[in-house]
């Protein structure tokens, strides 16, 4: 399962995604990760979550982060959700042309039993309509 908080830049996308993280720690049985561009958020995420920095392992395509995430759920089967911050910038995307990428990560949730909750900067407004049924 995906979901996507999709939102403009400043409008509070990162502490949501950090809020429900957080919360899901009471929750869940399994582990929880977070996943940034930067250690910005290190210490807002509660130190039972497995916080990783994609700067740290040189992630910054496509290909990168499916093969990270691919990585973590091939080592870690008891990982119940992926959270990722800062999307558009870790892949260096933009709104339009996630949508195909999206349904490749959506399938690799399905197939290994994982949540990934993703944020991103961009207005809801002009979302593209096979986005709609990702955003909560």
């Amino acid at each position: 399962m995906i979901e996507l908080i999709y939102a403009k830049k400043g409008s509070g996308k990162t502490k949501r995604l950090i809020d429900l993280a957080n919360a899901e720690l009471s929750t869940t049985k399994g582990d929880v990760v977070f996943i940034d561009d930067d250690k910005r958020y290190i210490y807002d995420v509660k130190h039972q979550i497995r916080f990783v920095d994609v700067t740290d392992y040189g992630i910054d395509s496509r290909d990168a982060l499916y093969g990270l995430l691919c990585g973590m759920v091939a080592q870690n089967f008891d990982i119940e959700s992926i959270y990722i911050d800062a999307f558009l910038k870790i892949i260096d995307g933009d709104p339009d042309s996630i949508i195909d990428y999206l349904e490749e990560i959506e399938r690799l949730t399905e197939k290994h039993d994982f949540k990934a909750v993703i944020s991103v900067s961009a207005d809801p407004a002009t979302a593209p309509a096979e986005l709609v049924k990702y955003i909560i």
